[in-house]
């Protein structure tokens, strides 16, 4: 009864597949539905989602094996890769490709071989995970060699697509390119970011993720100049509307002064439901589909709104983040970004599928 609730859109999820489906002009569109899908749910994501990508895109085996359980049976491609003798064989029993970034795990698959496709990740300036360049040349001849290996393909990961001024991606992509061809090898390199703005960095597979989810993987230009639509609707209600005072504060540590007589919504959401507490006076909500704005700190269970010159009552709707608020907009004002507040959302708010 509380009315704090979490709108996830499984035909919005689709509808941003079939957007990259199209960018990707050809290449094998892999949809990346790691930590619980961005938060929307593993295997909603990933049902929703099957009918317009050609696999899926995991970090953990773990997450592997609860899709193969849901009777999912597309391609799936796990990041991290294994972390031991055990993950191998479970790969193996999964049907699924891995993702080889050290020559640890060269070592260890060449151990306990197996029948698996693997991705030979190469480091070309993000300086996470990857071998540097002439390390992967060797380490791909030893995985040529082990039996019912098959070398997939070189990944790689860029580190700035999504900034304006981009000093490195050109860069990355010309070095991953230039091995692919000495090795002949295909490449899957473009995030959502890639995708959208380096066609040539499309190759043979991409790896979108974020833009999957309704959200712009720039901060310059909008989800829905991008033609994606809202995945997730936040929203609470409100719980009391209070009279307040010119110079009257609001909140734990009186963060905001009324600067002169006005109204106060108080809403039931905090940081106990997943809204951001560092979210700062000023971060936008809409009350009955009008933008406002927060005022005073987040609590556990609560916080307060303006409502001067809006028409509003207790049980009236508030959203934090969905269609008239876009998540980015909410992250932009919290110093952070939507991937954090979709995977913050906790399992407090109700979920409705639709």
């Amino acid at each position: 009864m509380r009315g704090t609730r979490l709108q996830i859109r499984p035909t919005a999820l689709s509808h941003n597949a079939g957007v990259a489906r199209t960018l990707a002009d050809g290449a094998q569109v892999f949809a990346m539905i790691k930590a619980n899908g961005y938060g929307h749910g593993l295997t909603l994501a990933a049902d929703a989602m099957a009918g317009q990508v050609d696999g899926l895109g995991v970090a953990l085996m773990d997450e592997a094996r609860v899709v193969r359980e849901h009777g999912i049976r597309k391609p799936i491609l796990v990041a991290e890769g294994f972390f031991d003798q055990d993950e191998i064989a479970e790969a193996a029993r999964l049907d699924v490709e891995v993702v080889v970034h050290a020559a640890w795990q060269v070592a260890l698959l060449s151990k306990r071989p197996a029948p698996l496709g693997v991705w030979l990740k190469i480091n070309t300036g993000m300086n996470r995970l990857g071998m540097p360049p002439e390390q992967a040349r060797e380490q791909a001849a030893l995985l040529r060699a082990i039996p019912g290996v098959r070398l997939a393909g070189l990944m790689s990961h860029f580190a700035c697509a999504d900034q304006q001024d981009d000093p490195l991606s050109e860069r990355q992509l010309a070095t991953v390119l230039a091995l692919s061809e000495e090795l002949g090898l295909p490449v899957t390199a473009a995030n959502s970011a890639a995708l959208i703005r380096y066609p040539a960095a499309r190759r043979q597979r991409v790896r979108p993720g974020i833009m999957l989810y309704g959200s712009s993987p720039f901060p310059w230009r909008s989800a829905s100049e991008l033609g994606l639509r809202p995945t997730q609707r936040f929203s609470a209600r409100l719980i009391a509307v209070n009279p307040i005072g010119a110079g009257q504060t609001v909140g734990y540590g009186a963060t905001w002064r009324a600067p002169e007589n006005g109204t106060i919504g108080v809403v039931a959401v905090g940081y106990g439901d997943g809204y951001p507490r560092h979210a700062p006076n000023g971060t936008p909500v809409a009350v009955n589909g009008r933008r406002t704005e927060l005022v005073g700190r987040v609590s556990m269970d609560m916080i307060t709104v303006r409502l001067d010159g809006l028409e509003a009552r207790v049980g009236d709707d508030v959203e934090l983040w969905g269609d008239t608020v876009s998540v980015d907009d909410v992250a932009v004002a919290c110093g952070t970004i939507s991937y954090e507040l979709f995977c913050q959302v906790t399992a407090r708010p109700e979920r409705v599928i639709g």
